[in-house]
């Protein structure tokens, strides 16, 4: 008599696998928002500490529940700017989160941008915020990106 245990694991595996596939069709990568920018008022050590704003919007029906994030903001393609936080709220379904992350600045990284700046006049700088969020359990990491473009003064008035 033939054995039907390969066959039916393989069936169960699949089975499985393909109701684990609809959990993410329907699933919305979350908007990051940068609200606000500004040094920190701890920041009386050497190296300057910097608050950033973040607003997470959540377009699914289910809450995440944030265990984490880490982030960069590049400008020019030199990473200026970085930090990791545990801290984090949850955002409920269909709603937002607003809260404040610290970024802590990368000296070689700012170097090589100013050495960029003073070597060539530029009328804009771009920008890059990266950020990986962890919202645990069995959802994969939310990768996000913002980019553009923002002019800088014109001294020659």
């Amino acid at each position: 008599m033939p054995s039907f245990r390969p066959a039916a694991f393989a069936l169960l595996l699949s089975l499985l696998l393909s109701g684990c596939a609809g959990l993410w069709r329907d699933y919305e990568k979350p908007q990051v928002n940068i609200t606000t920018f500004a040094l920190a008022p701890e920041s009386t050590g050497q190296a300057p500490v910097f608050d950033i704003g973040i607003q997470v919007i959540n377009p699914n029906r289910t809450a995440l529940s944030l265990k984490g994030m880490s982030y960069s903001l590049e400008v020019e393609g030199h990473r200026i700017l970085s930090g990791a936080t545990a801290d984090l709220p949850g955002v409920p379904g269909y709603g937002m989160a607003n809260f404040t992350i610290q970024a802590s600045p990368n000296l070689f990284g700012s170097v090589r941008l100013f050495g960029d700046l003073f070597s060539r006049q530029r009328a804009s700088l771009d920008y890059r915020f990266k950020a990986r969020l962890d919202v645990g359990g069995l959802m994969p990491f939310v990768h996000l990106e913002e980019s553009g473009r923002f002019s800088l003064p014109d001294t020659d008035r």
